[in-house]
């Protein structure tokens, strides 16, 4: 498997989804926030997701999950996807993109690449441990994030 990419601005700038869930039922979000690298030996992918979000209950139930990465062209459609809920609409029909299977999970056509990811681990970020001007500025009134890992099982292009 080989990804080459500035990993510092493929997340921050370039933005990407988090999807989880089958075929019959799955949610996806914009995320900002995330890391690649090694642990366990493994390829792994690092996200952060808000208790509170929708998609927080897939990547809760399901045991993988997909980091998609866009081109410019997507980035008003990323956009909505980070700012309403599958809860209260339906995302994937507004969204305009493309649904596609991606192993056990989803992703979409319009993806320039996919990381398909085994969840090995999640863990709640311990706000009281994080510098105070760091938990002041990102959780000051809003729900915790979870970590979750997950094993680079597959990249599509």
């Amino acid at each position: 498997m080989q990804f080459d990419t500035d990993i510092f601005a493929q997340f921050d700038k370039k933005w990407a989804l988090l999807t989880a869930g089958g075929k019959e039922k799955f949610n996806t979000m914009t995320i900002s926030w995330g890391g690649l690298g090694t642990l366990w030996g493994k390829p792994v992918a690092t996200v952060y997701v808000r208790e509170s979000r929708y998609t927080h209950e897939f990547m809760d139930r399901e045991d993988y999950f997909t980091v998609s990465f866009y081109p410019e062209s997507c980035r008003r459609t990323l956009g909505v996807l980070g700012s309403k809920s599958g809860r209260d609409m339906d995302k994937m029909h507004a969204s305009g993109l493309t649904p596609k299977q991606a192993g056990k999970t989803m992703t979409f056509e319009e993806a320039e690449v996919t990381l398909v990811c085994r969840k090995l681990f999640r863990q709640k970020l311990d706000t009281a441990s994080m510098p105070k001007d760091i938990a002041e500025k990102f959780y000051e009134g809003q729900s915790d994030h979870d970590m979750f890992i997950g094993e680079v099982v597959e990249i599509l292009r």
